[in-house]
This record gives C-alpha cells, structure tokens and sequence, in this order.
C-alpha cells in the first residue's frame, strides 16, 4: 500500500524591514559596536548629570520660601556664560555664601532644605576642612593620592580630580557634537552642490575642499590662539568643525554623483521634483548611511584635538576642567601622582576607541558586501 506525499509547502517570501531597521539588525550583532555605544550613552548621560553626580551646590533647594537650581551654575561654566551663571546664585552671593552651601543655609534660613550631589566635590576648588559636616580638608600635590573622599585623587591645588573627569565629559562629548555637526552641515551642503550639479560647480568645489584639506587643524588653532585674547570653547569648536568636513564634503559629492544617475531621481525629476527636492529628498536620504561613517570618526578626531590642544595648553581656557589639562599636570611627576595620568589618559583612549568602534559598526551595517543574506 503506497502513501501518498504531501506536495511541498512554497517558500514564505521574506518580510521587508526596510535599510534602517536591517542596518540596527546587523549592527546589533556586532558586540564590540554595542558596548561602545552603551558606553557613549553612558558618557552621554554622565554629561548630562554631571551636577548631580558631583559638585559642591545643591541640584534643588528651597531658600527663603523660593526654590533655587543652584547647580546650574556649572552648565553655564562649561557652556562659557559666566554671566548668566553668577545671576543663578546671585542671591547667595548677596548673602555671602561664598560658594559655601551646606552651613550657610541652615545659618541664613532654618526652615531651608536642598538636595545636594551623590559626591560633595568641586572641580574648580578645593574643598576646606569641615565644609561638609565631618569632611576633612582636601590633600593637594603628592599627599593627594586616591582615598575614600577623593575616589581619584587631587592635583596639585587639591582640586579633586574626579570632579574634573566628570564636568569634563561635559567639554569633550560637546565638542565632538558640536564641530562634527558644524563639519556635517558644511560638508553635506558642499558635497552635494557639487555632485548633484557637476560641471564648473564641480570644480570650484572641488578645489576649494583640497584648498581646506591642506590647513592643519592644530596649526590653524594655535594661529587663532595668538591672535584672540579672550578665547572660549566655542572657538575651538567652530574651528574644528570649519576644517573637518572635507571627508565629508568628498564622500558625499561621490555618493550624490552614483545616486543622481538611478532611475529612482529621473523619475521624480520627471514627475516635476525641484532640485532642492531631488537633492535632499531623494538622494541624501538615500546618501546618508555611508555619510554617517565618516561623522562617528569625526568625533573621535575632534575629541583627541581638544585633549592635544588642553595638554599643549590652548584647549577649554582655564580653570574649566578637562581630561588633557590634567594629563598635562601629570606629565612631569607620572611617578609621584601618576592617577593625574592614568584616569584622564584612560577617558581619552576609552572615548576615542568607542567612536571608532561605532564608525567601523555602521559601516559594516550598512555596506551591502558585510551583510548577512540569511
């Protein structure tokens, strides 16, 4: 007695995710590239609460019957506004705090309360004896090694140095967003004037980005550095953001001049699409992957240029903190207060590495040859 054989099921079509939601896919298989990035939301969120983790000024606290954020002071330090920071304690400085929180707000309103930060530390001063009930004063120079209230140690004026890696997270993660969205905006516009259109624009372009690619990014900076007397962060950014776009500009002008060619944009340029829409509707989008590369790399480079430029000493103007300036304090006793080089060297080469492991991430996410066909 023959069986009879069921006919074989046809093949499920595959469901489309779309490029972005595959690109997240194969990205997420790549365990190097999601702890670097756990690790850049980590670094992320630490600047962002920096305040709060550590610092001498209550985050929120009710004085006089009004409720005070005098822990904003420190955003407006690191952003470079002075000004607007002092007008966030001005009433305390009417009082005579002196900076002093903790005493002087039971002492001019018993009724006050405040919420101070996880670590009663600050990264422009030292702290004194008794400051905070029970702490002893801060240790400076070789007496300043690691202890149970300085997790890091101190430099050489006791300024606790784990305040400063902490409030400088803030300096290096903003300069690396902010001149690589400068260069990204500038080199975008630039390469894909100049491969949408080609021709004469083409060439001018084209010769303008060499023209840029030949300035040194340090040269240019030191050069701005003797010339303005009162130089902020955001100089640094500017500049390094006006002279790191040329890859940029380069990969997507050769991207625009691949994609402008598909029948995709002729057939929007036939629909009646304006330019401006063919340029950044149709083909940037479409672009924008392999732009993305050249962005995560970029941070890394510009977060290496501003800890270079604070060890030369031409980086965040003092007496902000950040990661170079204490390698540049450390260099010379590396054997008597060796944590003022190991922790920030440590920052640097971890943050730096991070963004190269992200950049190598979306690459091979997005190219096409590394992808997994199953």
């Amino acid at each position: 007695m023959s069986s009879e054989t069921a006919p074989p099921t046809p093949a499920q079509p595959r469901e489309s995710l779309g490029f972005w939601r595959e690109s997240w896919r194969n990205f997420r298989r790549r365990p190097q590239a999601m702890a670097a990035l756990s690790f850049v939301v980590f670094l992320s969120l630490v600047a962002l609460t920096a305040p709060m983790i550590v610092g001498t000024r209550p985050i929120v606290c009710k004085y006089k019957g009004e409720i005070y954020f005098p822990a904003t002071y420190y955003y407006w330090r690191i952003l470079g506004l002075n000004t607007q920071a002092y007008k966030t304690e001005a009433v305390f400085t009417n009082d005579k705090f002196r900076g002093v929180y903790p005493g002087n707000l039971k002492k001019n309103d018993p009724d006050s309360w405040a919420i101070w930060p996880l670590v009663y530390q600050d990264p422009y001063r030292p702290i004194e004896a008794d400051e905070w009930p029970g702490q002893p004063e801060s240790p400076s120079g070789i007496e300043g090694a690691p202890n149970k209230y300085n997790l890091l140690g101190t430099n050489d004026d006791g300024v606790d140095v784990f305040a400063q890696m902490v409030h400088a997270t803030q300096i290096s993660l903003l300069v690396g967003f902010v001149s690589m969205g400068i260069a990204a905006l500038i080199g975008v516009i630039v390469g894909a004037l100049a491969g949408f259109y080609g021709g004469w624009i083409d060439v001018i372009l084209s010769r303008v980005i060499e023209v840029v690619m030949c300035l040194p990014t340090l040269i240019l900076i030191l050069a701005v550095r003797s010339i303005l007397d009162d130089i902020t962060i955001w100089h640094l950014m500017v500049l390094i953001g006006a002279t790191g776009w040329t890859g940029i500009a380069r990969l997507t002008r050769a991207e625009f001049m691949k994609i402008r060619e598909i029948e995709y944009v002729s057939a929007a340029r036939s629909l009646g699409a304006g330019q401006m829409r063919l340029m950044f509707v149709h083909i940037l989008r479409n672009a924008l992957a392999p732009i993305l590369v050249p962005i995560s790399f970029g941070i890394a480079s510009a977060i290496l240029t501003e800890g270079a430029l604070s060890f030369l000493g031409f980086g965040a103007p003092p007496p902000n903190p950040s990661w170079g300036t204490l390698l540049s304090e450390g260099r010379t006793r590396i054997q008597t207060m060796w944590w003022l080089v190991v922790y920030p060297g440590m920052a640097i080469f971890s943050t730096v590495l991070a963004y190269n492991l992200i950049g190598e991430g979306v690459q091979e996410a997005t190219d096409p040859r590394t992808r997994e066909t199953s």
